[in-house]
């Protein structure tokens, strides 16, 4: 027995795509949906979501304990996503990522800058003062200074959280003047 299949034969045409791409495509939106799962209510009320009943699926997925129950709840999640534009939830999603990535870089930042005038004592309250030209010098050096008694005497860092605390609110003055 030989193959009759003939490579010219156009009644078995492509129209779509293959079984392999509709399941790929089927767990990206499953993806979105774990990752709407694992925002809060204020998180999720940021999302555009237009179907009410996405909205009862997600908030039932997130109440879900048991694995294989929260399994089949994800794919019901999944195939309700199908019915709606998912690149507009994706967007949403990736900025709101990108925003929480930003203002953990800039809590960082401070958190650097920080460390860097205590470690430099008095002195480094000048890298604050070429960053932030109208801050209370006087105010920054009795943070230090706070520090170092502090660090002498075995004390909780108040100084330092102080510390921190002035420059964030020198950097979130900065960013309402921009």
């Amino acid at each position: 027995m030989h193959n009759t299949h003939d490579p010219t034969d156009l009644d078995e045409e492509f129209d779509g795509p293959s079984k392999s791409e509709v399941k790929r495509q089927m767990i990206a939106l499953q993806e979105i949906g774990e990752s709407l799962t694992r925002l809060t209510e204020k998180q999720l009320a940021k999302i555009p979501l237009d179907d009410e009943r996405l909205v009862i699926a997600i908030k039932e997925t997130q109440r879900i304990k048991s694995n294989s129950a929260r399994k089949r709840h994800m794919q019901y999640v999944g195939k309700l996503m199908r019915d709606i534009d998912a690149d507009k939830i994706k967007r949403a999603l990736q900025a709101m990522y990108r925003q929480k990535q930003e203002s953990d870089d800039a809590f960082h930042e401070l958190e650097t800058l920080r460390d860097s005038i205590l470690a430099q004592g008095p002195d480094g309250v000048e890298q604050v003062l070429a960053r932030w030209p109208l801050a209370d010098r006087q105010q920054l050096r009795q943070f230090v200074l706070a520090h170092q008694r502090e660090q002498k005497s075995n004390k909780a860092p108040a100084a330092s959280r102080k510390l921190f605390k002035y420059l964030r609110a020198l950097q979130e003055g900065s960013a309402a003047d921009d």
